[in-house]
């Protein structure tokens, strides 16, 4: 471990100019401000570099006292933690973030602490990567995490809202709403919940989940039963009991859209059909008496009749 105690770098995205009269590589799609939190200044220094390849700005700490002000005076939009850090552990700084936050993390962990990780991802991280890691895979996690956040895996022809009863999710906006009272979800959260809520009453295995939802068929599928055991602990009047989000016995997860809503929806439905049909025959009742009395004259007018009447037993039947 490091003797520093104290660091603060911060590494912008450096001007490339272009040489041999071709221009300069477009900057990468999804970019941000990262906050690296690690009391190693070598794995520090590495990751920023990689990170400011793909074109982000990128600060580095080496505590949890120096990262939470960081992220509250210079509020970040992604956070890279180390969870093996000097006084303040990276697990208490992930609490405390979260009480304030939803800003994305990625936790650094040591290989076989299960423990740790799984605490983490309870805690509200999003994703994690284990040392020792590849930085470039650590980049391209940084980005899948960014674009899920912002929104931007959402193609435009899906981003309607969405509603189950009591239950709004707004993916334009980014937001959630239950009962009309703003839900605090983090990035993995909202998709994971979004992706459900495009695909209610079908079973998904876990390792499923982590394709579509995490975007990679990697690692424990434990993090998809942490993530999904933090949505119960938001949606559901009873966790323990689930009435939404349901255990597959043997395959792995599904959502169940609320019944109450649906036998609402059928409902106002029913109704609307009986409003418009009683319309319908007092309409018909007002033209008749207003109407002089005609019989069909030909054989045209008895089928035209005709047709009016099985609409009309169509109608009534709808």
């Amino acid at each position: 471990m490091s003797h520093v105690a104290h660091i603060l770098v911060i590494v912008s995205t450096p001007t490339r100019p272009s040489s041999g009269g071709r221009p300069a590589a477009a900057a990468p799609e999804v970019t941000g401000r990262i906050l690296v939190v690690d009391d190693d200044p070598t794995v520090a220094e590495v990751v920023a570099r990689y990170l400011v390849r793909d074109g982000h700005d990128v600060a580095c700490v080496a505590d949890g006292h120096r990262a939470l002000r960081h992220a509250r005076e210079n509020p970040p939009d992604l956070i890279v933690l180390d969870l093996m850090l000097p006084g303040m552990d990276g697990l208490e700084v992930c609490r405390r973030l979260r009480e304030t936050t939803a800003v994305p993390i990625v936790m650094l962990t040591a290989l076989g602490a299960e423990a740790d990780r799984l605490v983490g991802l309870a805690m509200g991280a999003d994703d994690y990567v284990t040392k020792p890691f590849s930085p470039r895979e650590l980049a391209l996690r940084v980005r899948s995490v960014l674009r899920r956040a912002r929104g931007a895996v959402i193609p435009t022809a899906q981003a309607r809202p969405l509603r189950d009863g009591d239950l709004k999710l707004d993916p334009n906006a980014h937001t959630a709403t239950l009962a009309g009272t703003p839900l605090t979800l983090t990035a993995r959260e909202y998709d994971l919940l979004a992706f459900l809520l495009r695909n209610p009453g079908r079973a998904f295995t876990r390792e499923q989940l982590l394709d579509h939802v995490w975007g990679w068929s990697f690692g424990d599928s434990a993090t998809v039963t942490v993530h999904v055991r933090r949505l119960r602990e938001k949606l559901e009047l009873d966790p323990a009991a689930p009435r939404r989000l349901v255990t597959v016995w043997g395959v792995g997860y599904r959502y169940d859209p609320s019944p109450t809503d649906t036998a609402s929806e059928d409902a106002e439905n029913t109704r609307t059909t009986h409003h418009e049909a009683d319309a319908t025959d007092s309409s018909d009742i007002a033209a008749k008496r207003a109407a002089p009395e005609a019989r069909p004259t030909d054989s045209a007018t008895g089928h035209e009749a005709d047709a009016g009447v099985r609409a009309k037993s169509v109608e009534g039947r709808t």
